[in-house]
């Protein structure tokens, strides 16, 4: 990955995680999560303070040291145990039916085979279990996709293969998720082409 990779880009990331803009969405997505939980592509832990009271254990799925690093405070202050469990999402190192719900937050853009990652949440997770997700993806309008097309070389190349095109609501459903709730809208003050987020909740 080089410096850029391994040192500069997760800390642009954590403050970028970190915004007050996001933080509302971050309180929806972690609503209702209970029990076991398996956190997909965990980051420096901006989801941490939203964690409800009925989580018991948190598996963490990160592959970055630094970001892990960076994760130390809100660590620290979890009021649940919180535990690093894995370094890939598309080989995850849980036994089937292991979790009761799953989390991924701005990760499947990254992840190099988002279905097999998917695949892998639906084997870990117990029949029934939820995903509850918040992801940005191809937009509606043609304008805006023109753009995000054009864009997606650059993008991938400075936020460590970030797409700009993967369909979110697709993805899920051809991973053999049922879709329960998803909310799909342009996020203010963000640039259209990585600002069109979809948030819900599916099914296993």
């Amino acid at each position: 990955m080089g410096l850029y990779g391994e040192h500069v880009l997760p800390r642009l990331m954590a403050r970028a995680m970190d915004l007050e803009e996001i933080a509302p969405l971050r309180r929806r997505l972690c609503s209702g999560l209970s029990g076991r939980v398996i956190e997909l592509g965990f980051g420096s832990g901006a989801n941490v303070p939203y964690y409800p009271a009925g989580v018991t254990d948190v598996c963490a799925v990160e592959p970055s040291d630094t970001a892990w690093r960076l994760a130390g405070a809100k660590l620290d202050a979890a009021a649940v145990p919180i535990r690093r469990g894995g370094l890939d999402g598309q080989r995850l190192d849980a036994e089937d039916a292991s979790f009761d719900h799953a989390v991924s937050s701005l990760t499947l853009c990254t992840i190099p085979d988002a279905a097999a990652a998917l695949a892998e949440l639906r084997r870990v997770l117990e029949p029934g279990g939820r995903l509850h997700f918040l992801e940005h993806g191809l937009a509606p309008d043609d304008r805006v996709r023109r753009w995000q097309r054009r864009l997606e070389p650059l993008q991938r190349t400075l936020a460590g293969g970030c797409h700009l095109t993967r369909e979110v609501r697709p993805l899920l459903e051809s991973a053999g998720f049922r879709l329960l709730s998803a909310d799909s809208f342009y996020q203010p003050r963000f640039p259209k082409a990585s600002g069109y987020l979809t948030l819900g909740v599916a099914a296993a």
